[in-house]
């Protein structure tokens, strides 16, 4: 991969933080229902970990890879 699509990732990544962020505010807006929150906050962890980093982690290692050979 190049590093343009390094770039896409960084930016879903951005994209799936902001909407975890909105979706937390529209639960807070008048109550406070902390599990609620924990659930969403849990969900778009998991997503960006597993979605966004992995892939990523994975083209880093192999731009190392072919540095190195």
């Amino acid at each position: 991969m190049t590093k343009g699509k390094i770039g896409y990732f960084i930016i879903v990544s951005a994209i799936v933080w902001g909407a975890v962020i909105i979706g937390c505010a529209l639960v807070l807006k008048g109550t406070p229902y902390k599990q609620d929150i924990t659930n969403i906050l849990i969900g778009g962890a998991s997503f960006h970990l597993l979605f966004i980093w992995g892939p990523l982690g994975n083209l880093f290692r192999k731009i190392k890879e072919e540095k190195n050979e």
